[in-house]
């Protein structure tokens, strides 16, 4: 889960999400902690999305690019994938996988890391965003698994959202990678993306994960999560994006494409 603009994690240690396309997001608490995005456009009426083929189209064309994309978070099991998820809210993978190589090899599990201890934790997290939340979210959480389930990451979503620090996007992503469920994890490039394109017109997070389950053809359904994040981390950027590199510039319906640089 630098996810750019990078999500920020709210008090109760969850993600948030940003407006896509340009401007300043504004934020709105779910409750369980993850925070809603703010609309894309004033209207109330969503632009008429792409017609299915054109939506095949794109995602095969991202499939031929990168067959097997993978995260770019470092994980050797359910449950570290799960805390780097969960670490990375307002945190670039970079500085997520900085801080959980050491993280890792001495806690692995639930017990470990319950063992190791909250100030320990937080010691090894402190240089990324919100660390001491996160520190107490990522004990609380492997509390819960060791006394729940077994110290297993569950593979059900209102489970998982039961735990400390994992919202809807974070639960989408481990039933995505752990357990090849065809979820969609929206997060800020995914939302942009799919407004841009018109893909999946949205005004929030769930209006846009609905609308591109909708449309997602089965065969792509493993891997759509992940080529839509990078498509929008490195391509379909949120201030310039590379239209004169992106490989389905000729389907998106996006107006102010960004012209080649000079000497490009």
């Amino acid at each position: 889960m630098d996810f750019f603009m990078r999500e920020t994690l709210p008090p109760a240690g969850k993600e948030s999400l940003w407006r896509a396309g340009g401007g300043r997001a504004s934020h709105t608490h779910t409750g369980k902690g993850e925070t809603a995005m703010a609309k894309t456009t004033p209207s109330k009426t969503l632009p008429r999305p792409l017609p299915r083929k054109a939506t095949e189209e794109i995602y095969a064309r991202l499939a031929a690019a990168d067959p097997e994309p993978k995260t770019e978070l470092n994980y050797s099991n359910a449950y570290t994938l799960l805390v780097a998820v969960v670490l990375s809210a307002q945190s670039t993978d970079k500085g997520v996988n900085k801080a959980t190589r050491a993280l890792f090899a001495v806690a692995d599990t639930p017990q470990k890391m319950l063992e190791l201890g909250e100030d320990k934790v937080r010691e090894y997290i402190k240089t990324i965003g919100l660390f001491r939340t996160k520190a107490k979210n990522v004990i609380a959480l492997s509390r819960r698994l060791v006394e729940c389930y077994g110290s297993e990451v569950p593979h059900d979503r209102e489970a998982l959202e039961s735990l400390a620090g994992v919202g809807r996007k974070t639960a989408n992503v481990v039933l995505n990678v752990v357990f090849g469920m065809p979820t969609m994890a929206v997060d800020t490039h995914i939302f942009r993306v799919s407004n841009r394109t018109r893909m999946a017109p949205g005004r929030n997070p769930l209006e846009v994960e609905k609308a591109l389950l909708k449309t997602l053809p089965e065969k792509y359904a493993k891997h759509a999560h992940h080529w839509l994040i990078l498509q929008g981390r490195y391509t379909c950027l949120a201030r310039k994006p590379r239209c004169w590199l992106c490989s389905i510039a000729d389907l998106c319906a996006y107006k102010d494409k960004t012209p080649p640089p000079d000497g490009a």
